[in-house]
């Protein structure tokens, strides 16, 4: 766009010096010509105006209606000259439209100024306007405007409308002029490309009208002279002026950052605005200087407006002093109250050089840093920060400066700062720009930082023992598998649990549990290297990480780890002294390796497992992790899913397996038995498809680790035995049905209180048709809550059975306490009685026990006939197992109960003990368990 501006305007200047080649085109292109390039500008202007919506719009459709009438003025210029062929008449109604060209430009020019805000403002640019426009008019007065004025006297014909005419040309002009120059320096921020060119455009219109009023030229001028070319190229700037840039648009930039970038970019610029009126004032001092050299007479016009110049000058003196003083005092309440802030602030101000020099500290300085601000000023602010942060410090000066103050207006540095007490303070400071330096607002923070370190400590450590807790830990795991660690694979997660601390608890008090843990915990921190960590994660269990030593010998690296464990298992089990007794505890340990590409989460897992085994394969012992634990774990969560599925869509099914007398081979009671069926239709025992609980190979579920389950699966196999027992008695088969619970289980407040009881009497079962066999084998079940337990269902006619007898060492325990009427052997004595002589002997104290109490007894598991003669020597009363019958569906045992008794090996004979009832069924007979007593123990 430029340059093709250039070349036009180029193109007609060339041919304007050179007459165009002839007197007709000169005259054409002289006068429709430059009504064309008006026309143009009038069209762009217009069509701008109306594309834009701002305060702007008004100038623009000014200048279009300028450029409309100086296009009008050209082409009535040439309809007399090339249409007509006449001169021009003087006046005409060309002069009219190039008269009023200037006015809107003018008004034009105002509305693109930047408007003052107070009417002192508005004043100073009326001022402003005068002294131009009047030291123009006294110049021009001087040099040329005054010979017409004196012709225009003369009284010629015609001379006072030709010399009213040929100044109204020169004084339009120095009015624009005079707005040109004025608004010049007072353009509004908003286009400021556009406005400015609009301006160029202005100004070489005016240079171009008054080298054609200057009596040099006014005399000789014809269209389509080099004179022509000067008013072509304005008009086609102006053409230009809004499309030749961008429009930009003032974001929102503070205002105070624009003035204190630009003084240093352009300070003569920028005083320009304040030397205007003086300049003014030594152009009418000269045209004043001009007359009176010359020997003229002074002219009362230049008298006349000299005198205003000056006394506009004074005005606007004056009120630019009363201005000024306004300022100085609003500075100066200004200055004032922000030094109050900032001394009575109780945050340390300080600035400092680009250097890094102090060279202002606030008061403050003496109560937070103990140093008076005189003595900080001056030094180096790189001094007075902690070695071990001033890197840090100046790495984020240098990026803050380095960033730009739009998208970065502060930053915030936290370092610690010297004291004049010699020690270091916490000190945040907000960090700002200033004149290449910075100025900080820094505070003391110490005892934030402290109370933030505290609470950090607290939130990875126990608060108990203080060692890191399992957030810590687990952090800890996984930096040492990361980083320049992550390639060494020895090292090793230990995860240790502390046998007996339950029994600690309950026997001593939770204070003595405590003060154990303590012990424990130091005995454990003192026991590992001390780039090792160890933790407490929660309860009675600790973990500890032992780092890698870089070892490819993997045997060598576990043998070491392993003996590490050892000690420290060791070390754990020693005797604790506390609240003056001696407290002996046990630890199960397991270990775990950091294999290739495991996570935290699986090292961890792995020797949670790991300890796990140790604890089930007997205690006080080290486990190493293998990988058949994981896949061990994985299966038992298959069945405990399996479970919960078969015992929600009805997939268990309920057998019984007869209960013999011995002596008659009459059924006096059936055992029920949980049995699964699967989607083959196999069915399965409770030891076959769960693992994950304590299950014999003929009861039901008894306590174990999978609780929610098993009890599940105990509630179902109580009440579906006792509904098909409660069916058989009405349809005449009174036989009474025993059911496996363990005492956890009885005790389980899961279970509530008397639902056997409500069990019994929605069903209907009578009296002595039930019989619980009862499996005791934890020592720590509250036997006086399992007594009267007991006593409530036996006062009901439930049958107690003592499940398990000869296995355990809570049997004598139960005897002695609990309303026990008959006793069941442990298969794992009917198994071995006939091979092994030993378990011969004990099984047949046992069974002479029983007899002596006047309890019957039952033996479990008898498959074999040599079983059967063996067992009934020895006196026992009933059998149980294969050597009768297996566990059977309602509709067998139905037929079973109806044949009555089953064969038995060797024939019926008396047994060799007397007391228990011979044949018959189980009854349960009413304090046999008080008929011979126990000495207590």
């Amino acid at each position: 766009m430029q340059l093709l501006l250039a070349v036009i305007s180029g193109g007609y200047a060339v041919g304007a010096a050179l007459s165009w080649g002839s007197e007709e085109v000169a005259e054409v292109m002289g006068d429709f010509g430059l009504s064309a390039a008006g026309l143009l500008a009038a069209v762009s202007c217009y069509t701008y105006a109306r594309a834009i919506d701002s305060r702007e719009r008004p100038a623009w459709l000014l200048f279009a209606f300028s450029s409309l009438m100086g296009a009008g003025g050209n082409a009535v210029w040439g309809w007399y000259e090339v249409i007509l062929g006449e001169a021009v008449p003087k006046p005409s109604v060309a002069d009219f439209a190039f008269l009023c060209f200037a006015p809107p430009a003018i008004v034009g020019l105002l509305v693109l100024a930047k408007r003052p805000v107070t009417r002192a403002g508005w004043v100073c640019l009326g001022l402003d306007s005068w002294l131009i426009g009047g030291s123009l008019l006294t110049l021009s007065w001087s040099l040329a405007l005054a010979h017409a004025a004196r012709t225009a006297q003369s009284g010629a014909p015609g001379s006072v409308p030709r010399a009213a005419l040929s100044l109204a040309y020169p004084l339009l002009d120095i009015a624009l002029v005079s707005m040109v120059l004025v608004l010049h320096f007072r353009r509004s921020e908003t286009n400021r490309s556009a406005v400015n060119t609009a301006i160029a455009a202005l100004a070489l219109t005016v240079l171009s009208d008054a080298l054609f009023t200057s009596p040099l030229l006014s005399a000789e001028y014809q269209s389509g002279q080099l004179l022509d070319a000067g008013w072509f190229a304005g008009s086609l700037l102006l053409a230009y002026a809004p499309w030749g840039a961008p429009r930009v648009h003032p974001g929102p930039e503070p205002v105070g950052h624009l003035r204190a970038e630009r003084p240093h970019s352009r300070p003569i610029t920028g005083s320009l605005p304040a030397l205007t009126p003086y300049l003014a004032a030594a152009v009418c001092t000269l045209g004043i200087l001009y007359n009176v050299v010359d020997g003229r007479k002074v002219d009362r016009v230049v008298v006349f407006t000299g005198c205003t110049v000056v006394l506009a000058l004074v005005i606007r003196q004056g009120i630019m002093l009363l201005d000024n003083i306004a300022l100085t005092q609003e500075l100066a309440q200004k200055e004032n109250h922000f030094r109050s802030l900032v001394q009575g602030s109780s945050d340390v101000i300080m600035i400092a050089a680009p250097t890094g020099t102090l060279r202002y500290v606030s008061p403050a300085a003496a109560g937070v840093y103990g140093r008076e601000a005189e003595e900080l000023v001056g030094s180096e602010l790189a001094t007075l920060i902690h070695p071990d942060d001033l890197g840090r410090v100046v790495h984020e000066v240098r990026r803050f400066l380095a960033a730009p103050p739009t998208e970065e207006p502060t930053t915030r540095i936290e370092c610690r700062f010297k004291s004049g007490g010699g020690e270091w303070l916490n000190v945040e400071s907000t960090v700002n720009r200033h004149q290449g330096g910075l100025i900080l607002n820094s505070r003391d923070v110490t005892e934030r930082v402290r109370l933030q370190a505290q609470l950090q400590h607290s939130a990875e450590h126990d608060s108990l023992t203080d060692l890191p807790n399992r957030a810590l830990f687990t952090r800890r795991v996984r930096q040492a598998l990361t980083g320049r660690r992550a390639g060494d694979h020895s090292t090793a997660v230990l995860f240790i649990d502390l046998d007996g601390f339950k029994a600690v608890n309950d026997t001593i008090g939770h204070q003595a549990g405590d003060e154990l843990l303590v012990e424990a915990a130091r005995r454990l921190q003192d026991s590992v290297r001390a780039g090792d960590t160890a933790a407490r994660l929660g309860g009675d269990e600790f973990a500890a990480l032992i780092l890698g030593d870089g070892s490819r010998d993997r045997g060598a690296r576990e043998y070491q780890v392993h003996e590490i464990a050892d000690r420290l298992r060791t070390t754990l089990a020693q005797p604790y002294r506390i609240a003056g007794s001696e407290v002996r505890v046990a630890a199960s340990i397991g270990v775990a390796f950091a294999d290739p590409g495991i996570t935290p989460s699986d090292l961890m897992r792995n020797a949670d497992l790991a300890m796990y085994r140790a604890k089930a394969g007997g205690k006080d012992r080290v486990e190493m992790y293998a990988p058949q634990m994981q896949a061990e774990v994985v299966r038992k969560a298959e069945l405990a899913g399996r479970l919960r599925t078969a015992l929600h869509e009805g997939e268990f099914a309920l057998l019984h397996q007869p209960v013999v007398s011995l002596a008659t081979g009459e059924v006096s009671a059936v055992a029920a038995q949980a049995r699964w069926r699967s989607a083959q239709g196999i069915l399965f025992t409770p030891a076959e498809f769960l693992r994950v609980a304590e299950y014999s190979e003929g009861g039901a579920a008894g306590a174990g680790p999978d609780g929610s389950r098993t009890a599940e699966l105990g509630r179902w196999l109580l009440e579906e035995a006792v509904e098909q027992a409660a069916d058989r008695h009405r349809a005449g088969h009174d036989v009474p049905v025993a059911v496996r619970m363990t005492a956890q289980r009885l005790l389980d407040r899961a279970m509530p209180l008397g639902s056997v009881e409500a069990l019994l009497t929605r069903h209907g079962l009578p009296s002595g048709a039930l019989i619980l066999e009862l499996a005791v084998s934890d020592p720590r079940v509250p036997f006086d809550d399992l007594e009267r337990r007991l006593a409530a269902l036996h006062r009901l006619g439930v049958g107690i059975a003592l499940d398990g007898f000869g296995s355990g060492y809570a049997a004598i325990s139960a005897l002695r306490r609990l309303p026990v009427d008959m006793l069941k052997l442990d298969r794992g004595l009917v198994e071995g009685v006939v091979e092994s002589t030993r378990l011969h002997k004990i099984t047949a104290g046992l069974l002479r026990i029983a007899n002596d109490l006047g309890m019957q007894s039952v033996a479990d598991g008898v498959d074999l006939p040599e079983q059967v003669q063996a067992l009934r020597a020895m006196g026992c009363t009933h059998g149980q197992g294969t050597a009768f019958s297996g566990p059977l569906d309602e509709y067998r045992l139905r037929r079973a109960l109806v044949r009555g008794t089953f064969p038995v090996p060797g024939g019926v004979v008396q047994p060799a003990l007397a007391g228990g009832s011979p044949g018959g069924s189980m009854a349960i007979r009413r304090g046999s368990h008080n008929e011979t007593p126990v000495p207590p123990t």
